[in-house]
């Protein structure tokens, strides 16, 4: 089997793997949870994107094109910051809510726009290039782009209306 096919295989059932753990496991229990405490649960696991820095990181990686490398390791280091941003404002609500929304966004346009490049620089036929770091784009990545989707879904439906009267009666007091 070629590389490519490998690549792209693993990928596939990266997502795959993680939607399962997601509706058996995670999507119960973020239900439940509050609002608030769901966001901090995603921010956290967010946080860990400096971790992207690897790509730039000499000796960890093989020669992956610049455009690539550097792009993905200083946008995934800005969501992570914003992550942690959004962690330290917990009690700051309105800051909270502004970088909550601010690391999805750029996380969510970095990891589309590294698709777009490992595209355009055919990364599948290169990912002998990754090294250690393979597993980034196998098995961190897909869990980085669901959350992000459940963070959004969860920021944009409705609260039910008994809790948005608690809420309110919460403000009030």
């Amino acid at each position: 089997m070629s590389p490519v096919i490998i690549f792209n295989i693993q990928l596939l059932l990266g997502y795959v793997a993680w939607l399962l753990c997601l509706r058996t496991y995670l999507w119960p229990r973020l239900k439940s949870m509050d609002r608030v405490e769901v966001q901090r649960a995603i921010a956290t696991l967010h946080s860990f994107r400096f971790f992207g820095l690897v790509f730039i990181l000499p000796g960890v990686v093989g020669n992956l094109p610049a455009s690539f490398a550097t792009f993905a390791a200083y946008w995934d280091l800005a969501t992570g910051v914003l992550a942690m941003l959004a962690l330290l404002t917990a009690r700051i609500r309105p800051l909270f809510w502004l970088f909550v929304a601010a690391f999805n966004l750029v996380g969510m346009v970095d990891l589309m726009l590294d698709y777009y490049h490992a595209v355009r620089i055919g990364l599948p036929a290169l990912a002998g290039q990754l090294g250690a770091a393979y597993a980034i784009p196998i098995i961190y990545v897909p869990l980085l782009m669901i959350t992000h989707v459940t963070a959004f879904y969860l920021l944009l439906r409705a609260q039910p209306k008994a809790v948005r009267a608690f809420v309110g009666d919460a403000a009030a007091a």
